[in-house]
């Protein structure tokens, strides 16, 4: 029997590692069950889910060309329908009135992250931001050179 992507068949669980267990398929051939395709929740040790001469399901998921055979437990299960489709979301509570951004409670919008900020209340130009940093930042230096004007000259520096 040729085995192609897809295709169930039963095993017998001939060797477990700690990466993965090792099955044998009809016919002598042996594929590998991935530790990660063991079950759906987080398996720490594949001991804890099968054992040698354990009789399992499989789902062939690759075969290399070097003839190595990738198989997976939780995909040959069948799942429910309603497992397979996620429930409609619910609407975000802060949608619901329909309000724009704008119109938020004190005057707060948000950003493009989501974030709630308020923006300025005056709408200042470019240049205008540009001026007040100019004289900010010049504010700022001459404050600097005020304090270190008097302490120049380090430890070595004659007192008068």
């Amino acid at each position: 029997m040729a085995i192609e992507v897809g295709t169930k068949l039963e095993g017998k669980v001939t060797g477990i590692t700690h990466f993965g267990a090792f099955v044998d398929l009809s016919g002598g051939v042996t594929g590998l069950v991935h530790i990660s395709e063991i079950a759906d929740n987080y398996v720490k040790d594949v001991n804890d889910h099968l054992k040698i001469d354990d009789v399992v399901t499989v789902k062939v998921i690759n075969v290399d060309k070097d003839g190595k055979i990738g198989l997976s437990i939780k995909q040959a299960v069948d799942k429910p329908v309603e497992a397979q489709t996620r429930p409609p979301r619910a609407p975000r509570p802060d949608r619901q009135g329909g309000r724009p951004d704008g119109d938020r409670p004190g005057g707060f919008q948000r950003d493009r992250g989501g974030r709630s900020f308020k923006p300025p209340a005056n709408k200042a130009t470019f240049e205008d931001k540009v001026s007040r940093f100019l004289k900010d930042s010049e504010e700022r230096i001459s404050s600097l050179k005020k304090n270190t004007e008097g302490k120049r000259g380090g430890r070595g520096a004659k007192r008068m």
